[in-house]
């Protein structure tokens, strides 16, 4: 839980550096508090992390992505908020070397993700397939349904569309973010999995890191 707060305080600096502490004009910050609120996080952890941004003498965190080869030819992409990219280029490669794997250079693997976006909003009132239908025209590509909502997933790009839409008719955000979707995954054996899951663990360890992503067929064994 500390390592998600974590990660959305960061998200939270770098959400107001880009666009003011002000969450009504900052459409970005407002998703992010929307995320910190969806895992409990304290709104005194909120405001203290607005305080912080606005702090002249904090950091600028800057989002770099890396991307390499983990063992057995898995590809990896690690997302960073970093104050510091000379620390943050010699831990990931550091994690790499020490795994049997490879960091490569930009846009050595990051083709073979989707990027894109997501928003989970209540099922209360709200009809899935109608939905769809309404969202499609703002980049909406396909809706589920789990026990915690109604998720609508959709290109990157069409973020901005979607939020403003959803704002606009007064529907509720319950979270939303942004991920990395393989478009093809590669099965392993159990051994070769755990050989995996050690540089993983390694990465997601890391203070720099907000998001690992990769090729590994999770149902595989």
């Amino acid at each position: 839980m500390s390592k998600a707060f974590t990660r959305i305080g960061k998200d939270i600096v770098m959400a107001v550096k880009e666009g003011g502490p002000d969450p009504d004009s900052n459409s970005k910050l407002r998703a992010v508090i929307q995320n910190a609120k969806s895992v409990n996080m304290p709104k005194d952890n909120i405001e203290r992390a607005i305080k912080r941004a606005s702090d002249k003498s904090q950091g600028d965190l800057k989002e770099v992505l890396f991307e390499g080869y983990g063992p057995h030819g898995i590809a990896v992409l690690v997302e960073t908020a970093t104050d510091n990219n000379t620390r943050t280029v010699a831990n990931i490669r550091s994690y790499f070397n020490k795994c049997d794997g490879s960091l490569g250079t930009s846009g050595s693997v990051s083709f073979m993700f989707d990027h894109s976006c997501n928003f989970r909003i209540p099922k209360e009132g709200h009809d899935p397939e109608e939905i769809e239908l309404d969202f499609i025209d703002f980049g909406a590509e396909e809706v589920f349904t789990d026990e915690d909502g109604i998720l609508i997933y959709a290109p990157f790009e069409s973020f901005g569309s979607i939020q403003a839409e959803l704002e606009k008719r007064e529907i509720e955000i319950l979270s939303s973010g942004f991920e990395r979707i393989p478009q093809v995954t590669k099965s392993l054996t159990a051994e070769q999995i755990a050989d995996v899951e050690k540089l993983l663990e390694k990465i997601e360890e890391d203070d720099d890191v907000q998001n690992v992503y990769h090729t590994m067929d999770e149902g595989s064994s």
